[in-house]
């Protein structure tokens, strides 16, 4: 019988790629994406995850062996909150009854270099709180400066990121045999940074904030293979963990020393 992965963000970007490698590997895919999918949803609020949830739970039929988030949104806002963060950890935590009927359940997350940049205070810590209203009010509150917009999007992938390690060795993932793992990609030439690179100034700016010297910017499959490869049920013992497919900008930025 052929793998059944769930993939968030299906219908474009590194959702679609991830799809794609998983289908030529013969696996059944269930994608959850705003159009052209096979679960039409909106991940941005609770009613769009628990409809997405119960979808995927009939099409399943009581049992998924993987599950591959990879929707996000890149504008500053409330909305970066709803779906970055939460739109990942209630799908991951409300699927988690599927994966435990699989003999090799997996889980990948998409985060970001940019986790490791300061993120906005409030909205991280409401994040790992669990609380959407306060995490979206603080995003909201702090729109009217650019700086501090800015770290709205590194709070979200810092929280995701320390959701995964928390969660991957809490009581029922570990020891039910239910592996988290993140994905940081540097740059990815993705239609979400289309406009970025469009524009001199920013694509300045990117080259700092993110040197990629291996290669440059990522493809769409650069980030996809190593997702692919994370849900393999050969792929064990790798839990709690952030992997940066990012061209040497995470050895780039952070100190050699801080491990």
């Amino acid at each position: 019988m052929p793998r059944r992965a769930v993939v968030t963000g299906s219908a474009s970007g590194i959702g679609q790629a991830v799809a794609t490698i998983l289908r030529e590997r013969g696996e059944e895919v269930i994608g959850i994406d705003l159009r052209d999918a096979e679960v039409v949803g909106d991940l941005s609020t609770p009613e769009g995850r628990s409809a997405a949830i119960d979808a995927v739970r009939e099409r399943a039929g009581g049992q998924i062996d993987s599950v591959v988030t990879c929707a996000g949104v890149a504008q500053p806002g409330e909305l970066m909150v709803r779906v970055n963060y939460f739109g990942t950890t209630e799908v991951v935590e409300g699927l988690r009854p599927l994966l435990a009927e699989s003999s090799a359940p997996r889980v990948a997350v998409v985060g970001s270099i940019s986790g490791t940049r300061p993120p906005e205070p409030d909205v991280l810590a409401a994040c790992l709180a669990g609380d959407e209203p306060a995490a979206t009010a603080a995003a909201n509150a702090v729109l009217q400066d650019p700086r501090a917009a800015a770290s709205i999007y590194p709070a979200t992938k810092s929280a995701l990121a320390q959701w995964a390690r928390r969660t991957a060795v809490s009581p029922g993932w570990a020891d039910a045999g239910i592996p988290i793992n993140v994905v940081a990609p540097g740059v990815v030439l993705t239609p979400m940074t289309t406009e970025l690179f469009e524009d001199d100034a920013m694509r300045k700016v990117m080259d700092q904030a993110v040197p990629m010297p291996l290669h440059g910017y990522a493809k769409p499959e650069d980030i996809a293979r190593v997702l692919a490869w994370l849900v393999e049920p050969t792929t064990t013992h790798i839990t709690g963990q952030v992997i940066y497919v990012d061209g040497g900008a995470e050895a780039t930025l952070r100190p050699a020393d801080r491990f």
